[in-house]
């Protein structure tokens, strides 16, 4: 027997269609892989609201000029909301010099998913067996998700990636080293590696997932230009030099153009210094 349900698996396909997320807040339950080794769990549901059981994201990453340290934040345009950040960017990349240009570059837009999944194999830390905990993952791994709900893998997979029951599957993530970043197309769903939950296990477990919608905190408008003055600029308030600071503009009317990033699929980097989620 399973406690997972079709009516749940067409709420999950409804809402993947739409990726209509919104929400904020902190967790550090985020699985953290490497390269060499190969992870087993199994995906679950938002029991709740099976409409959200996925997290779609964008977020902007870079070293900072004033610490040196690694700092990243969540997109506001995520929600299709206005963002200081892509607006600098678009501004210098439109108009900047190209000094200007190639320093801007440095900030990274990466576009992600999160998902509650139960793990069953984590050979880096092997106590995370049996516990829920997050996914984080890329355009690699959502395309293999993407096709066992509704592609080409659905007819053997479909609701069967969510069930925890006698016919569901895992997904084995398989992390590789690709030159300087990690790859995941090598994983797959399988059948193989049975669990054995009771039904009242499983539905405590699909009871228990987190709510995708509170994993981020999402800064304002003005917090974010901050950080930019801050952590891009180097210019903060109790400083008096002539470093420019982002100037007031109205949201752009052109789409922002795609900074020049290495020929790696984004997909592929998932560890993207998984330490800096403290200042999402």
């Amino acid at each position: 027997m399973s406690a997972f349900n079709k009516s749940m698996f067409q709420s999950i396909k409804d809402a993947l269609a739409s990726s209509d997320n919104k929400g904020s807040a902190t967790f550090n339950e985020i699985m953290q892989t490497r390269p060499g080794n190969t992870y087993t769990v199994r995906l679950l549901p938002y029991a709740k609201d099976p409409g959200k059981s996925f997290f779609h994201y964008y977020n902007h990453g870079w070293v900072s000029y004033a610490t040196g340290q690694y700092v990243q934040t969540l997109s506001p345009q995520t929600f299709g909301d206005r963002d200081p950040i892509a607006e600098e960017r678009f501004r210098v990349l439109r108009t900047g010099t190209d000094e200007e240009k190639e320093k801007m570059s440095a900030i990274r837009r990466l576009e992600k998913w999160l998902v509650n999944v139960y793990v069953v194999d984590d050979p880096s830390n092997p106590e995370n067996n049996g516990k829920v905990k997050l996914l984080r993952y890329g355009k690699q791994l959502q395309k293999i998700i993407t096709e066992a709900i509704e592609g080409e893998d659905a007819e053997e997979f479909g609701a069967r990636i969510f069930d925890l029951g006698e016919e569901g599957v895992s997904f084995k993530i398989k992390v590789e080293q690709q030159g300087d970043y990690p790859t995941y197309v090598s994983s797959r769903f399988t059948t193989a590696g049975k669990i054995n939950l009771s039904e009242d296990e499983q539905k405590d477990l699909y009871d228990n997932v987190f709510d995708l919608s509170e994993v981020f905190t999402l800064k304002t408008f003005d917090e974010l230009k901050e950080m930019l003055n801050e952590h891009y600029y180097c210019k903060t308030e109790d400083t008096s030099d002539n470093t420019p600071t982002v100037p007031d503009q109205p949201a752009p009317t052109e789409p922002e153009p795609e900074l020049a990033t290495a020929t790696v699929d984004s997909g592929s980097v998932e560890d993207d210094i998984d330490d800096l989620l403290k200042d999402l």
